[in-house]
């Protein structure tokens, strides 16, 4: 069972920032891309960010020039930055991980962003 732990998430006022957290084991993580996703309520999941195992990023554009994605390998962690949020950024967001062809995912962390 792979588990991956996110935290971070909270109450934030327009404009605000968090930033996410998500601990996975140590050879998933070092072997695989990781990502991010988020739910917001009525709706489905939605890739947000990626980031290779080389660093490499990939951004949703609704992610692009406000969140940053960004993993440190030594404690198998990988984060998500967000800058200038808006109420539309409320959702739970997952940290997910494609390993030999099975996705995990983590139990998520709710964002909730005020006007």
């Amino acid at each position: 069972q792979v588990q991956l732990v996110e935290s971070g998430g909270g109450l934030v006022q327009a404009g605000g920032s968090l930033k996410l957290s998500c601990v996975a084991p140590e050879l998933i993580f070092r072997f695989n891309t990781m990502n991010w996703y988020r739910q917001a309520p009525g709706k489905q999941r939605d890739v947000v960010a990626s980031i290779t195992t080389v660093g490499s990023t990939y951004y949703a554009n609704s992610a692009k020039g406000r969140f940053t994605v960004s993993r440190d390998n030594a404690k198998n962690t990988v984060y998500l930055q967000m800058n200038n949020l808006k109420p539309e950024d409320t959702a739970v967001y997952y940290c997910n991980v494609n390993h030999g062809g099975s996705l995990f995912w983590g139990q998520g962390t709710q964002v909730t962003v005020s006007s």
